[in-house]
């Protein structure tokens, strides 16, 4: 069963940045794509950020498209998701999740597409 992890979450003040990791069990990312999601408080989940297993495609929802930048170190069986320009808005339990399909459809991604979640890490920005 793949599991994922997630780090690099906290506080940070409005305009700073972050970088969240989601360390994936090995060989992970030769199979799985890799989505980001985020859940503020009495939200919705949203998908924010996909990296395709086949060729590393990124893919960004519109909220967070100029801002945040997703990447992959294999070698680490890793994906990265470096947040800036953080707004208030950006306050939310953010969580990794194992796609199964090679190429995100996107980053609206149905949970039957979900082989597993990470536990989540928190993100708050303020001042």
């Amino acid at each position: 069963q793949v599991q994922l992890v997630e780090s690099g979450g906290g506080l940070v003040q409005p305009g700073g940045s972050l970088r969240l990791s989601c360390t994936a069990s090995e060989f992970t990312l030769n199979y799985y794509s890799i989505a980001w999601f985020r859940q503020a408080p009495g939200k919705e989940r949203e998908g924010i950020s996909c990296i395709s297993s086949s060729d590393g495609s990124p893919y960004y929802a519109d909220s967070v498209k100029g801002r945040f930048a997703i990447s992959r170190d294999i070698a680490k069986s890793t994906v990265f998701l470096q947040m800036s320009a953080l707004e208030p808005e950006d306050t939310a339990n953010y969580t990794c999740a194992a796609v199964f399909l090679d190429s995100c459809p996107g980053t609206n991604i149905k949970p039957a597409l979900i082989g597993s979640w990470g536990q989540g890490t928190q993100v708050t920005v303020s001042s």
